[in-house]
């Protein structure tokens, strides 16, 4: 990785019990005027971050393992995007596209083009969130279709809009007591490796016979000729960081192209570098029609965007996408620097670093601790399923106890998972290796001391 000046020590220190008064106070302020229904992870409030450190209100400076759930991939205060941000400030702060537009928004739909996979005829929209990217996504397909029904699969995280809602696999947070939902959406089996059965013969199922499975599926209950779109993602998020086997993907995109089905990726957490490449598709060869993105887009602010054939998004009718704020000049400004500093820093190859420094020590571990089921992901995507000490039996109150020793010891690390037991890993891009050293060994430590107690 090129080198990167970082405004604030990259160090991890502890000055005071977890949360500190600072912290204690800002808590109960939240109490008398935050909604109950936001949930925070860590019980500390956040005064500074830069490079691979949170520093909180009470003088903490805590190593992030998190990077806002995969959003801060150059740095939570990257000097190229503060630079881009303060200077597309001081022009204007906003106009509306679709009132009156401005070159940043084509910008930024010139470099999507360039960086999604396939070079065929491409067209970007953009708006706030994933969630809107996604549904956004859908409506295209059915527009250009003429087709209602979409395909998701079991443990899928695509938001918190009605429409994603019903396409989010996991009930609890999500959608409990939120329903009716959206109709028209049917679930299909995912390829989850490590919770797979077996063949007769004892041999594992690859991702063709999982993807064929999947297929037999939405056959069955929808119809091809009733499908509007697939909609996956290449490596699942809040599922527990999935990775399908070796195959699923290329084939639900063949059987899709083969009957006229849009095949969308959500690469809404794991496009922009973060699994080292671009977008995770890549990995297996697969060209989307449509890709959603967001988080790591613009270092921290809030942009989102669907890219795919011009044939499919023109196929929407002049007012037929958008909103108020999609595009908003300054989150364009901050998505050209960060791209920028993707390129210029290559973090590509540095997710590719990360993934070794971190499989290579936490497989050097495995054997030693009794809770680790799997450690899986690519690139600075990276996830511990733990279990149950002999079997695999999801262990959620070893994976919130690994998270809170770790906490304990200045290292944030997030949960995920269908069951609540997949530690997951996503640092930002330009963390140093000394830094990241230090986090593992607390992770290490945190992973041992926890596996001793079951």
């Amino acid at each position: 990785m090129a080198s990167i000046e970082y405004r604030l020590p990259q160090e991890r220190k502890i000055v005071t019990a977890f949360p500190g008064p600072k912290s204690s106070a800002l808590a109960e302020r939240r109490k008398a005027v935050v909604g109950a229904g936001v949930a925070s992870t860590l019980p500390v409030y956040v005064a500074d971050a830069d490079g691979g450190v949170v520093v909180d209100v009470d003088g903490n400076s805590l190593i992030d393992l998190g990077a806002g759930i995969a959003v801060t991939t150059v740095g939570a205060s990257n000097p190229a995007v503060v630079a881009a941000v303060q200077d597309q400030v001081a022009h204007f702060t906003h106009t509306c596209f679709m009132i009156a537009p401005y070159e940043g928004y084509i910008a930024v739909a010139e470099k999507l083009a360039e960086l999604t996979p396939g070079d065929h005829d491409k067209r970007t929209v953009l708006f706030n969130s994933g969630a809107e990217a996604v549904e956004n996504a859908v409506k295209i397909a059915r527009h250009a279709t003429g087709r209602s029904a979409v395909a998701v699969f079991d443990h899928a995280y695509h938001g918190r809009t009605n429409l994603t809602m019903a396409l989010t696999s996991k009930s609890m947070p999500y959608k409990s007591g939120f329903g009716p939902f959206a109709p028209e959406v049917y679930r299909a089996p995912m390829s989850y490796p490590f919770r797979e059965g077996l063949n007769v013969d004892g041999s594992s199922i690859t991702g063709a016979q999982a993807a064929a499975r999947a297929i037999s599926v939405i056959e069955k209950q929808v119809g091809a000729a009733n499908l509007a779109a697939i909609l996956i993602e290449p490596i699942q998020g809040e599922g527990g960081f999935v990775v399908p086997a070796d195959g699923f993907l290329p084939a639900l995109a063949d059987w899709a192209r083969e009957h006229d089905v849009v095949f969308i990726a959500d690469e809404v957490q794991s496009g922009f570098t973060r699994t080292g490449a671009w977008f995770a598709s890549e990995h297996e060869g697969v060209v989307p029609d449509l890709i959603t993105m967001a988080k790591g887009i613009a270092g921290g602010m809030p942009l989102a965007a669907v890219t795919g054939r011009a044939d499919l998004i023109d196929a929407v009718h002049p007012g037929g996408l958008g909103g108020t704020y999609g595009g908003n000049p300054v989150a364009c400004a901050a998505a050209l620097a960060s791209i920028e500093q993707m390129e210029t820093l290559d973090l590509n190859a540095r997710a590719r670093d990360i993934e070794r420094i971190v499989l290579d020590r936490l497989h050097a571990l495995t054997p030693d601790v009794s809770i680790i089921g799997e450690i899986r992901g690519r690139g600075a995507m990276l996830a511990v399923e733990l279990v149950v000490p002999g079997g695999r039996e999801p262990n959620p109150e070893a994976t919130k106890a690994v998270a809170a020793a770790a906490l304990e010891a200045g290292v944030i690390v997030l949960t995920c998972g269908t069951y609540g037991n997949v530690i997951r890993l996503l640092p930002p891009l330009v963390i140093s290796d000394e830094l990241l050293d230090d986090a593992l060994t607390v992770l290490e430590d945190a992973l041992r001391s926890v596996a001793q107690g079951n």
